[in-house]
């Protein structure tokens, strides 16, 4: 419905124009009644009046953040004609997202405006024309359900090239270049140094569950008594997995607790580097003895970065053997455990493998599901539960890479002020809806359980009860129920028939089973993967 006020009807009616200069209301207010030429060819005023109605049109389909953010402050009307009508948007993902998943809704909202169907063509605000041309490079995208073939123009027309304010304000290029930035300046390798020691990297912040209980319980044994429960502790696993975040918790809970303590943080690297220097120097001398004799707690980060350097794996020697003789603490990581690290001295493997060495492992979805939602707690984002879900459910291997994707969408959320939902999800961490999909079926989950553990599909969903058949059974409810997201009920009525509360008890089972063996928390996360 059109505002009655507004002569909509008069476009194609109307025998004379006004040629009064009328100024442009940018805003989304009422518009003024004029009179419009025969044809659809329509000044300014016209152009914005019929915008205006369009957008009323709209506005009642779409939230208002979306509206806002899609429609009312992005898009402007270029121009009309017979057949054609152009609209200007402000940038490539404003674009995507209208023809996406809300072309029909502007394609029937221009019928009922202006009581025709017209081809759309879109320009993206702050493209350059690559040639003389008014326009150039443009492809063609076939929109479902439409008899037409509707043309995106990407380069800016002569006529969008002069200056306004809006220029002064950041492109969109450069806005989305910014909000990349934050998710790779999240998801690589911090660089750590003497003595800078991360305030929010805590035990309170670190996400315990079975990938990585026994390291974290080792850690805070460290912490609480250090030089006496383990003289040296040794954790190794994957890159951005959590490592680097228990030396920053150690450290900070000695801050606490024992401020007289003297803290070393570093990389293996930095050790090399510093030792280097004091050869240069000749200054090796004050190298030793500041590692011998002005260090109580000694953490060094990436502990294999030494192999293949004999002189800095010399000097490591002698400062591992004359701390641990003086009952100081030591802490390494590695992304290996000591034996399996090629191109080190077996006397250096001797002294890393007579620590407390532990691992960690990947995070199962669970645990991915409570760091995300640590995360956003810490950053102040707020993220809808099913994509939370989607997240953890396609980023499984990498803490850091989880990360990274929250902060990503919490910025796409601020510059863009809009709600995260699961299409805007989709598009920014570029998942493929296709393949999530795969991984939320109840057949092709059972599938995967059955390859990897050698059982029959027709056994798992059957009422036999030996115990690897029953395992099995628990562990595709387990995944049916937190990756496939399926209610109690449709698990129950997928494995014959059987009632809500005994696929309650498989889940819990499996739950209880993962908290208590590493091993087996181990095997559930390869499963997973295979999804």
């Amino acid at each position: 419905m059109t505002n009655n006020n507004f002569p909509i009807a008069n476009f194609l009616d109307s025998k004379s124009l006004s040629n009064e200069n009328h100024e442009v209301n940018s805003s989304f207010s009422a518009p003024r009644q004029n009179h419009f030429s025969t044809n659809d060819s329509f000044n300014k005023v016209e152009l914005s009046e019929i915008r205006l109605e369009i957008l009323r049109s709209i506005q009642k389909f779409v939230s208002t953040e979306k509206f806002d953010a899609f429609f009312a402050n992005s898009m402007i009307i270029e121009s009309v004609n017979s057949n054609e009508i152009v609209f200007c948007i402000a940038s490539e993902f404003n674009k995507k997202m209208i023809l996406e998943y809300y072309f029909e809704l502007l394609k029937n909202s221009i019928q009922e405006v202006l009581k025709k169907e017209y081809q759309i063509k879109f320009i993206v605000s702050g493209q350059k024309s690559s040639s003389n041309a008014a326009t150039v490079e443009k492809s063609k995208v076939e929109i479902s359900n439409s008899e037409s073939t509707y043309t995106i123009n990407k380069a800016k027309t002569v006529k969008n090239m002069s200056f306004s304010i809006n220029d002064l304000r950041p492109k969109t290029e450069e806005v989305m270049s910014g909000i990349n930035s934050k998710y790779i300046e999240r998801t690589q390798t911090p660089k750590t140094f003497h003595h800078v020691i991360d305030k929010k990297k805590t035990f309170e912040s670190f996400v315990v569950g079975p990938s990585n209980n026994l390291a974290h319980a080792s850690a805070t044994a460290v912490s609480t008594r250090p030089g006496e429960v383990y003289s040296a502790l040794y954790v190794y696993g994957g890159s951005g997995l959590g490592k680097t975040h228990l030396l920053h918790a150690i450290a900070n809970k000695l801050l606490k607790t024992k401020p007289s303590l003297r803290i070393d943080i570093t990389s293996a690297n930095d050790f090399m580097s510093e030792m280097i220097d004091a050869f240069k120097n000749k200054d090796i001398v004050n190298f030793r003895k500041r590692y011998y004799e002005n260090i109580d707690v000694l953490m060094i980060d990436d502990i294999h970065m030494m192999k293949d350097r004999s002189t800095t794996q010399n000097e490591f020697f002698h400062v591992f053997n004359e701390l641990q003789r003086r009952r100081k603490q030591l802490v390494f990581t590695s992304d290996k455990e000591p034996k399996d690290i090629t191109g080190l001295e077996d006397r250096i493997k001797t002294r890393l493998s007579s620590s407390l060495v532990v691992d960690i492992q990947q995070p199962d979805f669970e645990t991915r599901v409570a760091i995300l939602k640590q995360k956003a707690t810490e950053e102040n984002i707020y993220i809808p539960d099913d994509v939370i879900d989607l997240i953890a459910s396609n980023v499984k291997s990498n803490i850091r890479e989880l990360e990274g994707s929250l902060i990503k969408l919490g910025a796409c959320a601020s510059v863009f002020n809009i709600d995260i939902d699961l299409e805007i999800a989709k598009e920014q961490l570029k998942i493929n809806p296709d393949n999530h999909q795969k991984t939320v079926n109840l057949e092709t989950i059972t599938k995967t359980v059955s390859k990897y553990l050698n059982i029959p599909v027709a056994d798992i969903r059957s009422s036999a009860r030996k115990k690897e058949i029953t395992l099995a059974r628990h562990i595709s409810m387990y995944f049916s129920y937190y990756i496939g997201r399926f209610t109690y009920v449709q698990i129950g009525d997928y494995f014959g028939k059987r009632d809500h509360t005994s696929v309650m008890h498989g889940v819990n089972k499996i739950k209880d089973l993962q908290k208590k063996d590493t091993d087996f928390s181990n095997k559930l996360y390869e499963i997973e993967t295979q999804f």
